[in-house]
């Protein structure tokens, strides 16, 4: 196993690190035998970042991860989650959500803790809460010990958080597909360049890098020398970059950690040749000519006078034409769009009303207007706002049973 050095904590992090959000199922849960053998494995071969969060599972994966990480695994690992936003409501829910986290995960105190899935309109909503004060005290009385955040934004929203806080870690998607999409090379550089240990998730862009690979993309990879796993591939181009700590990989299956672990002992930054690189260039543009949207990214669109977030609009509708699966991109899209987050805002394709400002101002001259119609036609149409509002029903019975968690918590602190 290979380990990076964050600047900021001194520490030796695994270059790959367990993320927990796709543990192995049985029956619609986890399934806690196999997936507690499977993240032992990995930490006994030199895992050392495992990762999770409150809201995964349905909130099912601390409490397992706790028992998991029993029998002195703990000591070995540093231990990430986040705090979940929705749940957060006024200043004082931060200190009860981590209280109850700390209880669910069994330990004294979180490694890594990050504010979960942030934007520029979210952070202004943590800050005006008073996070940046909850990461203060929290880091000062030792409950964490590392403070950091999750992003799912624009470039300008992330280089504002990096600056407006003196954050130990940033987590941002990112792989060859995603080099411009949110955080994006941009991002990732600045992040290090100001000290941050950078986090990546989805490298496979949710497996989907190393599933089911179309036929163009894959003569691509057969030219190689030596021959490599899709897989293999994205998880190289990733950690080919310095400025990349740790790199996230949900696994669930035997066969793929040991390749990954294989992977991570030989993956070192700067190790692909101009040849290899050139090859993942050609694999990346070879899956941008099968999108439905030419769209790179850029954002010269935005602000939408409507409202609608026409890039991620032709991402994840891409995204869903390229892998195939549909019924996970509408689930993304309605999450990411429906206005369920802090804000409240909706981005969805549907806002649009074709003032044709953004057809103007897109350097790949796209009929801006025309492709958000087929988005709406994959991703909206009856149900949808059934669909939405039972999101938001689940977000409100998630954030009752955290607070009631950490109701809880309190009495049984009061009471020792």
């Amino acid at each position: 196993m290979l380990y990076r050095k964050l600047k900021k904590t001194g520490e030796d992090l695994s270059v790959l690190g367990y993320g927990c959000m796709r543990v192995p199922q049985k029956l619609g849960r986890i399934d806690e035998a196999r997936a507690t053998r499977q993240i032992r494995f990995a930490i006994d071969q030199g895992v050392n970042y495992v990762d999770t969060a409150m809201i995964y599972h349905m909130g099912a994966n601390e409490p397992f991860l706790g028992r998991a990480l029993s029998d002195g695994y703990r000591e070995k690992v540093k231990l990430a989650t986040k705090l979940p936003l929705s749940a957060v409501k006024t200043r004082e829910d931060m200190d009860r959500v981590l209280g109850a986290q700390l209880d669910m995960l069994k330990t004294d105190y979180i490694d890594y803790y990050l504010f979960h899935g942030l934007n520029g309109q979210v952070w202004q909503e943590m800050d005006r809460l008073g996070g940046r004060d909850f990461m203060d005290k929290a880091k000062g009385d030792g409950r964490i010990r590392f403070a950091g955040f999750s992003f799912h934004g624009d470039i300008d929203a992330f280089k504002g958080i990096v600056d407006a806080y003196d954050w130990d870690v940033c987590l941002i998607q990112y792989n060859y597909l995603d080099e411009n999409n949110q955080a994006g090379t941009e991002g990732l550089k600045y992040a290090a360049a100001r000290g941050l240990g950078v986090i990546v998730m989805e490298p496979m862009r949710g497996g989907n890098l190393a599933g089911r690979i179309p036929p163009a993309v894959q003569a691509i990879w057969d030219e190689a020398e030596p021959r490599r796993s899709p897989a293999e591939w994205a998880l190289r181009w990733v950690w080919n970059h310095p400025e990349v700590t740790v790199v996230l990989s949900g696994m669930n299956r035997e066969d793929h950690i040991r390749e990954n672990l294989r992977i991570a002992d030989e993956a070192y930054p700067d190790s692909l040749s101009e040849g290899e690189l050139e090859l993942v260039g050609r694999a990346s543009d070879t899956y941008r000519a099968l999108m439905k949207a030419g769209c790179t990214g850029c954002r010269y669109c935005m602000p939408c006078p409507s409202g609608v977030d026409i890039p991620s609009c032709f991402e994840l509708h891409n995204g869903a034409h390229i892998f195939g699966d549909k019924q996970v991109a509408r689930i993304m899209y309605l999450l990411r769009l429906g206005g369920l987050g802090e804000s409240g805002v909706s981005g969805l394709a549907s806002e649009c009303v074709a003032c044709g400002e953004c057809e103007e101002k897109c350097p790949q001259d796209l009929p801006v207007p025309e492709l958000l119609e087929e988005v709406v036609k994959d991703f909206e149409g009856r149900g949808t706002k059934t669909i939405i509002r039972s999101m938001g029903l689940f977000f409100t019975l998630q954030r009752w049973i955290t607070m009631r968690r950490a109701r809880k918590t309190e009495k049984r602190a009061r009471k020792k």
